[in-house]
């Protein structure tokens, strides 16, 4: 048995499909194909069944699966420490939601290459159905405590938002005395069927019945459609605070949340992913006051419009 076929085996696995692994791993569907059908029949088992909508694991392929992930990860921590305190290279895949990898974190991603030049980095977006048990990413930042899978969970950063609205909206439609009266106002919030998290839910802490005429899946195009003039939202303070388009409401309203970083249990020894780790850390302490709005604050965010 051939460990570079049980490799592929694991890419076929954690994609889900021949395609998207022949992909992730630079080779040709057919390559990719014929590497799996090698591992089967140097195991006598059929391990994937192929449909139309994907590469589905038979029961052997689920406990091959399992096997092998406990393989690789032997190997990745030998391969670590011999590799040394230089030696962090490969791919790490990150997840995270819109609003934190477009605004804060890809920003950032040159520092984290300057740091260690051998990596490659992929930034991917944190969907409803996204899974670190299939590896869909390597880590992943989340909204809310995992508290399901073999996963390694660190709290990263608590984090605020506030009621927003652009200037330009305020001088055409007036501004809300208090938060009964957005009601009269158009407001923005979330797609509720595609909330990935209750987390997310936070519209009903400022107004109960939060009925929103824009709803927007992602939190960057929320900020943006505010911006725009859209109407009222809650947007997160460290996308927000220093637009000059925007103005705080009701800054009493202090909505919290956390966000968490999750990688899975077989990645603790993989140096790569902890040089990542170590970095978001580092990024979240330097700045906690960007994620952090103080209570009552007033500013100029809080002025007239």
């Amino acid at each position: 048995m051939d460990w570079d076929d049980i490799r592929h085996f694991l890419a076929v696995a954690r994609e889900g499909q021949i395609l998207g692994a022949a992909r992730r791993l630079g080779i040709s569907q057919a390559k990719l194909s014929r590497r799996i059908a090698a591992l089967e029949a140097a195991l006598g088992q059929r391990l994937i069944d192929r449909t139309t909508r994907g590469s589905a694991l038979t029961e052997q392929g689920r406990a091959l699966f399992a096997t092998a992930e406990r393989m690789e990860a032997e190997v990745m921590a030998v391969a670590s420490e011999l590799a040394g305190p230089e030696g962090i290279a490969g791919t790490v895949r990150i997840g995270t939601p819109d609003g934190f990898g477009a605004a804060f974190l890809a920003p950032r991603l040159g520092t984290l290459r300057a740091a260690h030049p051998g990596l490659r980095v992929q930034l991917v977006p944190v969907s409803r159905s996204f899974s670190l048990s299939e590896r869909e990413a390597d880590l992943a930042i989340m909204v809310g405590r995992p508290d399901k899978g073999r996963l390694r969970v660190r709290r990263l950063t608590d984090y605020t938002l506030g009621v927003y609205a652009a200037r330009a909206y305020l001088a055409r439609h007036g501004t809300p005395a208090d938060p009964a009266a957005l009601r009269e106002h158009d407001l923005v919030g979330y797609v509720d069927d595609l909330m990935h998290t209750p987390e997310l839910a936070y519209t009903s802490e400022v107004l109960r019945d939060w009925r929103a005429t824009v709803e927007i899946a992602t939190a960057v195009g929320q900020v943006a459609a505010v911006r725009g003039g859209a109407g009222i939202g809650v947007l997160h303070d460290f996308m927000a605070a220093d637009d000059p388009d925007l103005m705080l409401l009701f800054p009493e309203i202090r909505i919290e949340r956390s966000y968490w970083t999750v990688w899975h249990e077989n990645l603790r020894a993989d140096r790569p992913v902890q040089a990542v780790v170590a970095f978001l850390d580092a990024s979240a302490r330097a700045e906690r006051a960007l994620f952090l709005r103080p209570a009552h604050e007033n500013g100029p965010r809080d002025g007239g419009p």
